[in-house]
């Protein structure tokens, strides 16, 4: 694979000028007599964003359109004209942005009535056998012009199922040539319970780190395949450094879920911090097989080191090769050669890093102990299990580079 410059590591969407085409999905705007179901315009979303991004697709995440939203004035849940939905595409340097509508209405039959199995929020005000209907547009910024609208229509309670064919078909307009067949597409995405997403989407639009807690565990015990809450849990335990839980959350996120690869590499830490080392490096190795960022080979090398692998020190370079500046790139490679007792090249680098940063303290005394030639010594906890990791994982910026110097090719 073509190793990619530094450039990459420090990248954010917003701002971006002449880049690689992407795409922003904006929340679906609710037609509805009923303020209940607003959550949906904001599943729709969700879930065409997700799944173009799962598949290659370099869609903006909710973050970045939250943002652009912040700067703008604009409120999150307001219905935008068609003059604000173009500035928004404008302000993230969007080439498409898919934006739309539903409706949900009475399905017109005794059934209507039934709310079995509903959970809190919007079930207890409408049917899930009430009539959905959604209707899609996909503007073309780069070309000026209006893309193909799509519709859906089918019941509330086949909402997961009816995003899914949705998104399917926003993939086909966008990249027809890479999109797979509709039955391949949907193998990894099952249809989810209603409940469910319910409860996820109102977890991410929640405030409060609590209610995001309750209503994504209530997403994946009215629903255990639910990949995208698995990880969000997965992501709110490593936060809190709660290794053992965040790993049993990160362990069922599914390839298919665009956050894979995130979930792996926070996965492979989680089992260093855990002592776990073989599984770390197993992890790590996954994810730079796809997403070879300096930051996964720097991490990669120090399981292998802990395993006491030969491999390590390639690892370490392959992070210090991709950023010569970081100064922790640079111990990692002296630290390996200062174990192996190359005391020479190990001085070598340890003086390179204090070039960068000399006030590390650390890197100090290895550098002393090299022009000693003093060796490891076991047991010794200033000797041992020194390597640095690195915690960023920016696989967004990383593809959006990838795609744009594969396009000058």
């Amino acid at each position: 694979m073509q190793r990619l410059p530094l450039l990459v590591l420090g990248l954010s969407l917003i701002g971006y000028s002449g880049w690689a085409d992407t795409v922003l999905v904006l929340p679906f705007f609710n037609q509805s007599k009923s303020q209940s179901v607003d959550w949906i315009g904001e599943s729709i979303a969700e879930t065409i964003r997700e799944s173009l991004a799962s598949q290659g697709v370099l869609a903006l995440s909710r973050m970045d359109r939250l943002e652009a939203y912040r700067r703008l004035s604009i409120r999150p849940n307001a219905v935008l004209t068609h003059a604000s939905i173009i500035k928004l595409g404008e302000a993230l340097d969007a080439s498409q942005v898919i934006y739309g509508h539903y409706e949900v209405s009475p399905a017109g039959s005794p059934a209507a009535a039934d709310v079995s199995g509903s959970s809190e929020g919007t079930l207890a005000a409408v049917s899930p056998h009430d009539s959905l209907r959604i209707d899609a547009h996909i503007l073309d910024l780069k070309h000026t012009r209006q893309g193909p609208e799509l519709e859906e229509l089918g019941a509330l309670e086949d909402l997961a199922s009816l995003e899914t064919h949705l998104a399917w078909r926003c993939l086909q307009s966008l990249a027809p040539r890479s999109a797979p067949s509709e039955q391949e597409f949907r193998r990894g995405r099952p249809p989810l319970r209603l409940d469910a997403v319910e409860s996820y989407i109102r977890g991410l639009l929640a405030a409060a780190p609590e209610q995001k807690h309750h209503f994504f565990t209530q997403a994946v015990r009215l629903d255990p395949r639910f990949s995208e809450a698995h990880f969000e849990l997965g992501r709110m335990a490593w936060e809190k450094k709660d290794y053992a839980v965040a790993s049993s959350w990160l362990e069922k996120v599914t390839r298919a879920d665009s956050h894979y690869f995130e979930a792996t590499f926070l996965l492979g830490l989680c089992r260093y911090y855990t002592a776990d080392f073989t599984g770390a490096a197993t992890s790590l190795e996954t994810v730079a097989g796809s997403v070879p960022l300096n930051e996964v080979w720097n991490d990669l090398g120090a399981a292998q080191s802990r395993l006491h692998s030969a491999a390590s020190l390639d690892s370490f370079r392959r992070a210090l090769e991709g950023d010569s500046t970081d100064p922790d790139y640079h111990f990692n490679v002296g630290y390996s050669l200062w174990q192996r007792g190359d005391f020479a090249a190990a001085a070598d680098t340890f003086r390179a890093l204090l070039d960068r940063s000399p006030e590390d303290a650390e890197a100090v005394v290895f550098l002393g102990r090299c022009l000693k030639k003093e060796g490891p010594r076991a047991g010794d906890p200033r000797s041992e299990g020194r390597e640095r990791l690195k915690l960023n994982f920016e696989e967004t910026a990383y593809r959006q580079l990838k795609a744009e110097l594969e396009s000058k090719h």
